[in-house]
C-alpha cells in the first residue's frame, strides 16, 4: 500500500495543481447583492472625465449614482492605460467604470449613457467652417490630431498638414489634448480634430476661448461618433439592471451635467442635441 501511494503521488500532485490553475476559470464568484459603497474605477488625472479632486463629469455622474443608491462613493484610482480593466474591475476592487465605449470587449456594457462625435476646434476668427473631414477647405491647413484615432487617415487623404500627438500616455505625466489646444491658441496649428468631450471642455477653457465644430456631416467613412456606456464585470445581471434603470431615470440630469462641460451630444439619428434637450438618444 505505501508503494502504491508513492506511485500515485505525482498524479495526485498534478491533479491538485491543475485544480488550482483552472479554479478561477470554472468557478465565478457570486454577484454582490449588498453594496456598502459605490466603488468606481477611475483615472485620477483625466479631465474632463475624472480627477481625484472630483472635477470631472464622470465624477458628477458617480455622485448622482451614489446618491441614488444611498451609499458612500469610493474611488479606486488607476491611470487609464493598457491594463486598466485588469487592474481594477477584474481584481474586483471596484464595480463600475462610468465611461466605456459601447462594444468594448473587456467589460460588460450598460445601456447608452450618451453619444458624442469628434469635432474640429478652431480660433473664433477662423474661416474654417467644415463639418466633414473630406472638405477641400482642409487641404494644406495645419491641423492637430491624436495618433491612432479615426480622423487621422481621412485628414491625411484630404491633404491637411498634420501635427500629431500621442494617444496612449500616462495622464499623470502628459496631456496631449491640452498640448493640441495650446498649439491652436498659439497659432502653431490652425485647428485640431479631437474627441467631442475633450474638444468642448478644453476649447472653453482656452484663452481666448476656441470654437468647436462637431463633425456631424462627415462622409469620409471613418467612425467619428460613439455611444458611451458604463462598464462592469460580466456575470452581474442584477447590477447591470440597476445601472440601466438609473441611466433611464436620470438621463436628463446626466445630459445636463454633460452640457455644462461642453460635450457635443447626439440623438439616435446622429443629429446634434441642443443644450438642455431631453434624452431621446
Amino acid at each position: 500500500m505505501p508503494n502504491r501511494m508513492l506511485r500515485c503521488l505525482p498524479l495526485l500532485l498534478a491533479a491538485l495543481l491543475l485544480g488550482w490553475v483552472l479554479a478561477p476559470a470554472v468557478a465565478d464568484l457570486p454577484e454582490r447583492q449588498e453594496r456598502e459603497a459605490l466603488r468606481v474605477c477611475a483615472d485620477g488625472n483625466n479631465l474632463p472625465f475624472s480627477s481625484e479632486a472630483g472635477e470631472g463629469f464622470e465624477n458628477r455622474i458617480a455622485e448622482l449614482m451614489a446618491e441614488d443608491l444611498g451609499v458612500p462613493l469610493v474611488y479606486v484610482w488607476s491611470p487609464q492605460v493598457m491594463g486598466f480593466v485588469r487592474n481594477t474591475l477584474e481584481l474586483r476592487v471596484c464595480d463600475v467604470m462610468i465611461g466605456a465605449v459601447a462594444g468594448y470587449e473587456f467589460v460588460q456594457n450598460s445601456n447608452e449613457v450618451y453619444r458624442s462625435v469628434y469635432a474640429l476646434v478652431v480660433p473664433e476668427a477662423s474661416d474654417l467652417e467644415v463639418t466633414r473631414l473630406t472638405d477641400p477647405a482642409l487641404q494644406g491647413r495645419r491641423i492637430g490630431v491624436v495618433t491612432e484615432t479615426p480622423p487621422l487617415v481621412p485628414l491625411r487623404r484630404t491633404g491637411a498638414i498634420l501635427q500629431s500627438y500621442p494617444l496612449m500616455v500616462d495622464t499623470r505625466v502628459r496631456a496631449p489634448v491640452r498640448d493640441a489646444i495650446e498649439d491652436v491658441v498659439a497659432g502653431r496649428t490652425e485647428g485640431a480634430v479631437l474627441w467631442g468631450p475633450l474638444a468642448g471642455y478644453y476649447a472653453a477653457r482656452a484663452e481666448p476661448p476656441l470654437r468647436v465644430i462637431p463633425l456631424v456631416d462627415d462622409d469620409s467613412g471613418a467612425r467619428l461618433d460613439y455611444r458611451i456606456t458604463m462598464g462592469l464585470r460580466r456575470g452581474e445581471p442584477h447590477w447591470k439592471d440597476w445601472i440601466n434603470d438609473f441611466i433611464d431615470r436620470r438621463r436628463d440630469e446626466i445630459h445636463a451635467i454633460l452640457a455644462e462641460y461642453g460635450v457635443p451630444l447626439l440623438d439616435r439619428r446622429g443629429q446634434l442635441l441642443s443644450p438642455g434637450a431631453g434624452g431621446d438618444s
